[in-house]
């Protein structure tokens, strides 16, 4: 049995974790791969971090595309080997006439869990503007989808099965950038990253549209470090590189930011 009381002390997500742990044992006491539905960028991090502890199973996860926000764990002992294909994921096409009727993807994802399935059970939904989108969910749901998904806004859908490789998927832009900074607030480093004014950070910050390593963190005092990731939603992602201290005592900071 796994130290569960243990591993659970201190957690945020401690439902999602329990329930990782659930599958652990049982892919410890089966020698088959276990999975967990999918799992939110925050739960994600706790997850591999708690099992990262453990040396009796491993895990890996996947989302159907490298830059999946949203991915499930295969859970296995030790011994047996895992790839990305040791995840169960499926995609479809939600296709249909955009062109005078625009959804976004809360449309298309309120329109999946309308059709009464758990978020759990989705993964990252990509938008392809006036065409329709592409969905991420587990395989057993392909074909209930088919049968009820009928309807995005007024526009009547059809959905059809595709191959992972079929995602029409942007990779994010990329720039590098340097700021030199008195202090290593999350204010400081964020404003100079996204390029946006220090009050209008403090606002983001606030408001809860900050995440720091998909954490919700609204104080604009909080300290970050080298390795840190920050996203806003909406804004894209920086991550935080070297860091190095100058003669005046401030401190010169290597940003990437994601678009």
């Amino acid at each position: 049995m796994l130290p569960r009381e243990e591993l659970l002390k201190g957690i945020e997500n401690r439902e999602c974790v329990a329930r990782a742990i659930d599958q652990a044992e049982q892919a410890l006491k089966t020698w088959e791969i276990s999975m967990t539905d999918f799992l939110s960028p925050p739960e994600l991090a706790e997850t591999q971090k708690v099992f990262s502890r453990l040396t009796e199973v491993q895990l890996i996860a996947w989302g159907g595309y490298p830059q999946a926000e949203r991915q499930r764990l295969a859970i296995a002992r030790s011994e047996i080997p895992l790839d990305n294909s040791s995840v169960s994921v499926a995609a479809l096409e939600i296709a249909g006439n955009f062109l005078f009727d625009t959804a976004s993807h809360r449309d298309f994802l309120g329109s999946i869990l309308g059709s009464g399935i758990v978020r759990e059970k989705t993964g990252d939904v990509i938008v392809l503007g006036e065409r329709g989108a592409q969905a991420i969910v587990v395989p057993e749901l392909v074909e209930y989808l088919e049968m009820h998904l009928k309807q995005v806004r007024s526009v009547p859908v059809q959905i059809q099965r595709i191959e992972l490789s079929e995602l029409k998927i942007k990779e994010p832009k990329k720039k590098e950038l340097t700021t030199v900074e008195a202090s290593m607030r999350l204010d400081a480093i964020a404003s100079a990253g996204f390029g946006m004014s220090r009050s209008k950070m403090v606002d983001l910050i606030e408001g809860g549209d900050v995440r720091v390593n998909w954490k919700d963190i609204t104080q604009s005092s909080h300290i970050i470090k080298s390795g840190d990731l920050v996203a806003i939603r909406g804004k894209g992602r920086l991550e935080v590189g070297e860091v190095m201290v100058t003669k005046k005592d401030r401190y010169r900071i290597q940003l990437t930011r994601y678009i």
